[in-house]
């Protein structure tokens, strides 16, 4: 009887398990044999290159600049995307903005329904050094010392870009922490309420400790996000001024498009997995362990 239901439990996953393997582990294997290797996109024949490849990783000065970028990227997005996020989420939920929440709500979830490729065009018309809005802006108030190329100068290119996701990915956080908010009883707060605690105190020693674990979760998101991320600087800057703005995803595109090198451009990729995998397994350990262990 045991080993009936365990066959049919089987069969109920093997869709899964099929999925998986073709869409998942199979082009992950396949990337690994082909960072062996040396062809192009319409090669018929492939070079086994060895360790060739790996070897001109470690020499490959944009490969550095790219992992600057990203690892800033990452920072900066943990910081605004997931501590305001959980900061605004609290506000929102708060008794006193209640009656405003929906409207805010709706307003800060807005840009992220919008497509990325949107949301790049229109930022393109805002750092316009020409007409754009924030230059314009900038010359309204009285501060035209602040006005620059924002996109051209490689000194601040990288975080005019990094600026876009911010805009659109903050609210989704939010979001993701108001649910988790809602979850946690009220005779919590009540009860330090009546024992004197202040807003700021409530925050620190009760909502921040009971979305632990959605905490984990926005964090994987965002840092998986910040290692892969593409459509920014592709649309925006394409990598520059020079390669100031270039991350690994960029990178690796450029390789094995533009360069028409896709062994090299596996591994790329291949370091990339590397390094999303690791640091989601860090923070699962330093996070999401603790809070299953509790």
């Amino acid at each position: 009887m045991t080993q009936k239901r365990n066959r049919t439990a089987f069969f109920y996953i093997l869709p899964c398990l099929i999925v998986l393997g073709l869409f998942v582990y199979y082009p992950l294997i396949m990337n690994l044999v082909y960072s062996f290797q040396s062809f192009g996109m319409s090669d018929t024949t492939r070079e086994f290159v060895g360790l060739a490849n790996f070897k001109k990783l470690f020499s490959d000065e944009i490969i550095l600049t790219s992992l600057k970028n990203n690892v800033l990227y990452a920072v900066i997005s943990v910081i605004i995307q997931v501590g305001f996020g959980l900061v605004l989420a609290a506000v929102l939920e708060d008794r006193v903005f209640q009656k405003f929440s929906p409207f805010f709500r709706t307003t800060y979830f807005i840009p992220t329904l919008l497509s990325m490729t949107v949301v790049c065009l229109l930022f393109e018309f805002i750092y316009n050094p020409q007409m754009g809005l924030l230059n314009s802006f900038l010359e309204l108030i009285g501060l035209d010392g602040l006005t620059n190329v924002w996109l051209g100068k490689s000194s601040i290119a990288m975080y005019a870009v990094i600026a876009v996701s911010q805009w659109q990915s903050t609210g989704y956080v939010t979001m993701l922490f108001i649910v988790a908010i809602q979850k946690i009883p009220r005779d919590l707060y009540e009860a330090a309420e009546m024992d004197g605690a202040g807003k700021i105190r409530q925050f620190f020693c009760i909502t921040v400790p009971q979305v632990k674990q959605m905490f984990f979760v926005t964090m994987v998101i965002t840092v998986v996000g910040a290692f892969t991320v593409f459509n920014e600087p592709y649309i925006l800057t394409g990598g520059g001024p020079g390669t100031s703005t270039m991350t690994l995803a960029l990178h690796m595109y450029q390789t094995g498009v533009v360069k028409n090198d896709m062994g090299y451009a596996s591994t790329i990729a291949l370091l990339i997995f590397v390094i999303t995998a690791v640091l989601s397994s860090i923070q699962f350990l330093t996070i999401g362990g603790k809070e299953e262990e509790a």
